[in-house]
């Protein structure tokens, strides 16, 4: 016996325009401040024409710099550089070149699914209230969906078919060093404290909040060795995951690869060795429950001289805050 069930009209038109308006490739939170470093996260919700995404392209506007995109499991990834029409000021130091587009390449995203690509970045020397326009293109094998239509001023950019993701620029930021926005990036040892197992201290571990939908997590710490034996970190493990991979990124031809260390991480006597986002790094896969803000993700770290060392990972914001 089937059992039909029906929406209501107020229900139904509630549902189709839902889905119309998640229907374009967006950015998770549409603003950011002035001259302060900050995670952009571009939606994809769908494939094309249900087709899965094989690769997602996304061109970087004039005033967006210092670009650095987050590693994604399963794809690898291409940085285009070039020149930027003006000159910015990082710390102290004028650039005038960098990251003009980002490439993840080589995924398999299914149209049943939607996740999310982040970039690192900044929006330097743009006015408050300008919105910047990100166009987007998605590859599907030999299919392709083209997120690069740019409303003229005073323009309805919801009339566009396929519209370009718009930041809108906000004040803040003022003096431009944010070093206390990125101090969970950087590993501040107040995020997860420090322990010690032997000649070795483990300090800085953190994990990053996991966003709706994304399939693996990432961890983070520093190891330092003060002994006169080098060390090895060998397997880790945790509860709430089925398994949990050491990782390396690596730029090779302008492409970000990533590729798992089965034979673990060296700890070399007397150095300290760092996993941080964009480098060394732990992957959480088969994640029971997305790792949420504030809570902690217990590991057990097994050092092939040392032993084993239980660590929490405090959870940071998906900004690493």
């Amino acid at each position: 016996m089937k059992t039909i069930k029906t929406l209501s009209i107020a229900a139904l038109v509630s549902a189709t325009t839902f889905t119309a308006a998640q229907a374009h490739v967006t950015f998770l939170d549409p603003e950011a401040p002035q001259e302060k470093t900050f995670l952009l996260t571009l939606q994809v919700p769908h494939g094309c024409d249900g087709r899965p995404t094989n690769e997602v392209q996304v061109k970087l506007p004039e005033g967006f710099v210092f670009a650095k995109p987050q590693p994604k499991a399963g794809w690898e990834l291409e940085v285009i550089k070039g020149d930027y029409q003006k000159s910015y000021d990082n710390h102290g130091t004028k650039v005038k070149s960098g990251a003009v587009e980002i490439r993840w390449k080589g995924g398999n995203l299914s149209d049943d699914f939607y996740d999310t690509f982040v970039i690192q970045g900044k929006v330097s020397g743009v006015d408050a209230g300008t919105s910047l326009a990100f166009p987007v293109k998605q590859l599907c094998g030999d299919a392709a969906e083209a997120w690069d239509e740019v409303a003229i001023d005073g323009g309805d950019p919801h009339k566009l078919k396929s519209p370009a993701p718009l930041l809108k620029v906000v004040a803040g930021g003022g003096n431009g060093h944010d070093h206390g926005d990125m101090a969970g990036m950087d590993m501040n040892a107040a995020a997860g404290g420090s322990a010690i197992l032997g000649d070795l201290e483990i300090s800085g571990a953190f994990a990053k909040a996991m966003l709706p939908g994304q399939p693996v997590g990432g961890g983070f710490f520093t190891v330092k060795n003060s002994g006169k034996t080098d060390d090895k970190l060998v397997v880790v493990s945790s509860p709430t995951a089925g398994e949990v991979q050491m990782h390396e990124m690596a730029m090779q031809d302008n492409v970000m690869k990533m590729r798992e260390l089965k034979d673990g991480i060296a700890i070399p006597a007397g150095g300290t060795v760092k996993l941080a986002p964009g480098g060394l790094h732990l992957m959480f896969q088969k994640v029971k429950a997305p790792f949420k803000q504030g809570e902690s993700v217990p590991v057990t770290l097994t050092f092939e001289k040392a032993g084993n060392i239980d660590v929490a990972l405090k959870v940071l914001s998906a900004q690493g805050k």
